[in-house]
C-alpha cells in the first residue's frame, strides 16, 4: 500500500544522494550507517520511555532505504552484494524496532501482553520476508499478504510518536495488535501460495 509513496520520497531525497555520489560515499556506506541509526533510535531511546525521540531519530536514518537504492542506481553500482546487505540490514532494522518497543513494555511500559506482541511483531515480521525469499530462491513467487514491510515500518513509527505527542497509549497498542494479526495472516498466505506452486509443479512433472 505505501510502496506507491516511494516514487514521490526517492524524488525528494535525490539532491542528498547526488551529493552523496559526489563526495564518493557509497550506496552500501549509507546502508549501514542508516541501519545503525536505527538500531540505535530503537535500542537506546524506547527502553527508557522516551518514544518521540526514538521515533523521530529513527525516522531521519530510515530513509536511507530509498537513498541507497537510488545511488546505486544512479551510479551504475547496483550489485548482488548490495542487494544482499540491503536486504539483511532491513531485518536487524526491523527486528531492533521492535525488540526496542519490547523493551520498553518490560520496562516503562509495563505490560507483558504488550511486551509478547511486539516479540510476535518481530518474529513473525522476520518470517514474512524470509518465506518470500525462501520462496523465491526456489523458483517459487511469494510477494502476496496483507502485512508489507513499508506497512509494518510506518504505521508502528507513526502511531507510537503520536502516542507520545498525544499521550494515546492506545494508539500503539492497536498498531500492535494489527501488525501482529496482518504478519501471521501474511505468513499463512505466502506459505498456501508456495504449497500451491509447488503442487501444481509436481501435477506438471508427474
Amino acid at each position: 500500500m505505501l510502496e506507491r509513496f516511494r516514487a514521490f520520497w526517492t524524488k525528494v531525497f535525490a539532491p542528498i544522494a547526488h551529493l552523496l555520489i559526489r563526495l564518493g560515499v557509497s550506496a552500501d556506506a549509507v546502508t549501514l550507517v542508516g541501519t545503525l541509526g536505527v538500531v540505535v533510535g530503537a535500542l537506546v531511546f524506547f527502553p527508557r520511555g522516551h518514544l518521540l525521540a526514538g521515533v523521530l531519530f529513527i525516522t531521519a536514518f530510515v530513509f536511507s532505504d530509498l537513498i541507497d537504492g537510488y545511488m546505486s542506481r544512479t551510479a551504475g553500482t547496483t550489485s548482488k552484494f548490495g542487494a544482499f546487505l540491503d536486504s539483511t540490514l532491513d531485518r536487524i532494522g526491523d527486528g531492533a524496532i521492535f525488540g526496542g518497543l519490547a523493551l520498553y513494555f518490560a520496562g516503562p511500559g509495563d505490560s507483558r501482553l504488550y511486551l509478547w506482541l511486539s516479540l510476535i511483531c518481530l518474529v513473525m515480521g522476520s518470517v514474512t520476508s524470509y518465506a518470500r525469499s525462501r520462496a523465491e530462491s526456489l523458483g517459487f513467487q511469494a510477494k502476496v499478504g496483507i502485512a508489507e514491510r513499508s506497512d509494518r515500518l510506518v504505521s508502528i513509527l507513526v502511531m507510537t510518536g503520536l502516542n507520545a505527542i498525544f499521550d494515546l497509549p492506545i494508539l500503539t497498542y492497536v498498531t500492535l495488535w494489527a501488525l501482529a494479526i496482518a504478519s501471521t495472516i501474511t505468513v499463512g498466505q505466502r506459505i498456501w501460495v508456495v504449497r500451491e506452486q509447488a503442487l501444481a509443479e509436481g501435477r506438471g512433472s508427474a
